[in-house]
């Protein structure tokens, strides 16, 4: 394994070094790409006259986006941990063979994706929830987004692919390049052309297409371990499958994001009388909590790598090592975002420029929505870990819990009792569970998960099955 500038041995290195390494680029990488969405909301949101109206589209907009991002997603980050297992195997041909298969399904998907948003722009955003006053806003965004789909899916989907290798500084960077040329396009086709929303979205798309030049042109460098195969372009249905299966968990969690975001705004809509005060809090607070869970989640898309390469070969004790000091830095990180937002919620209004009216109900209800987020820990981080240790199944069931089970029925049923407030409640009270079950189920089944492995190795079964073939539990 070599990165950028030093070799590192994810079986031999000491584990603070290799998280350090690892994980650091990865939570620095989330977090400017959470810029990518909080300055184009900044920017739209203080636009004269219109900011709230279109504040509020763009909120209706983005869990469209996001699930443009879980196919990326779905393919980066089922593929990668496979990549990673099979190159603690010494297997590096089968890596290649797992890289090759998801560029491929990169493309696919989006060709597909583009075609279907741009077709049916305007039934999307109003399935979607948004308030007639907000819709042009919404739609406008949308449509000049959709235009750069492929980009989103090759500069999202090919990055763990390259942190799977161990180049993590160069995963940061694909992120870095795409996200400070959005900065700084923003206000210049905001304001300065005066294209509005557009602008917004123009400026996204043109970023996203520099990412992805940078990171297609990496697998075309020396020291990358994955390069283009054209003979490796028709993958085999089995590849394709493992890659599927293992990255339906983060895929799940994208698109039921973007599912209860459809259900906390027509709920919005329906118990506020049509109100676009309370769809641009509701913005602002999933902005919040996307704060919360973007770098959470980089801790932990971040060790996959090392965790991966030392589950691959055996070494329980480095893959406890990782979990123990992980789940510490995760849990010390959520409790302090934690703490602030019960403590200042007006912070995020001021971020955001809110209106008057907008404010007053950011800090009414920012504590209550905000109030799970301390169990961030165990849904962001150790969910990714699970990934890491290709526990399928479990991670598809967690990805599930949270948002399907709980807080879809709730966000319906809480209004009949508390109004509108009962939207809002409903987030806290189902963050609260669903970590709590997370975190009970990880430190429960990761002995079984690493003696069940153990047992593999030592001859009692394939190790390679375990790579290949989603297990059991």
């Amino acid at each position: 394994m070599m990165t950028e500038k030093k070799k590192i041995d994810l079986g031999k290195d000491k584990i603070g070094r290799l998280v350090l390494k690892l994980a650091l680029p990865a939570v620095v990488a989330q977090i400017i790409n959470l810029l990518y969405n909080l300055v184009d909301r900044m920017y739209v949101g203080g636009i004269q006259g219109v900011g709230t109206q279109a504040l509020a589209g763009l909120g209706v907009v983005f869990p469209i986006t996001l699930i443009v991002s879980a196919f990326a997603n779905l393919v980066g980050l089922g593929g990668a941990p496979l990549a990673s297992i099979f190159l603690g195997e010494k297997k590096r041909e089968e890596a290649s063979k797992v890289f090759n298969a998801g560029a491929v399904l990169l493309v696919l998907f989006g060709v597909l994706l583009t075609a279907v948003v741009l077709v049916f722009c305007d039934p999307l955003v109003r399935l979607f929830g948004s308030p007639d006053s907000s819709f042009v806003y919404g739609r406008d965004y949308l449509f000049v987004y959709a235009t750069g789909t492929l980009f989103v899916m090759l500069s999202l989907g090919l990055n763990p692919f390259i942190t799977a290798q161990g180049f993590s500084f160069t995963s940061m960077f694909t992120v870095a390049i795409g996200a400070l040329l959005n900065i700084a396009l923003d206000p210049l086709f905001i304001y300065v052309f005066e294209m509005g929303v557009r602008g917004a979205a123009l400026a996204t798309v043109l970023s996203q297409g520099v990412s992805a030049v940078w990171v297609v042109c990496f697998f075309f460098r020396k020291k990358t371990a994955y390069r283009f195969d054209p003979k490796l372009f028709l993958p085999k249905i089995r590849t394709v499958c493992k890659i599927l299966f293992l990255g339906l968990s983060p895929f799940i969690m994208s698109v039921t994001e973007s599912a209860i975001q459809i259900v906390f705004n027509n709920n919005l809509t329906k118990w506020s009388g049509g109100n676009s005060d309370y769809t641009a809090a509701l913005t602002i607070m999933l902005s919040a909590v996307q704060m919360v869970c973007l770098p959470l989640n980089g801790l932990g898309t971040g060790v996959q790598p090392l965790v991966s390469y030392n589950y691959g070969t055996g070494d329980s004790a480095r893959v406890k090592q990782t979990v123990k000091m992980v789940t510490m830095i995760a849990l010390c990180c959520s409790t302090t975002i934690w703490l602030v937002s019960l403590t200042f919620p007006a912070l995020y209004g001021y971020i955001f420029s809110a209106s008057p009216a907008v404010m007053a109900i950011v800090k009414k209800y920012t504590p209550f929505f905000m109030m799970g987020t301390v169990m961030f820990f165990a849904q962001m981080t150790l969910q990714n870990v699970f990934i890491a240790l290709n526990q399928a199944k479990i991670s598809i069931f967690l990805a599930c819990l949270r948002k399907v089970i709980l807080l879809i029925p709730l966000c319906f049923l809480l209004p009949y009792a508390f109004g509108v407030a009962g939207v809002f409640y409903s987030e806290g009270i189902s963050d609260i569970i669903a970590g709590i079950v997370t975190a009970s189920a990880f430190f429960i089944m990761l002995p079984k998960i690493l003696k069940k492995r153990k047992t593999l190795l030592d001859g009692q079964g394939d190790p390679s099955e375990t790579a290949a073939v989603p297990p059991s539990e």
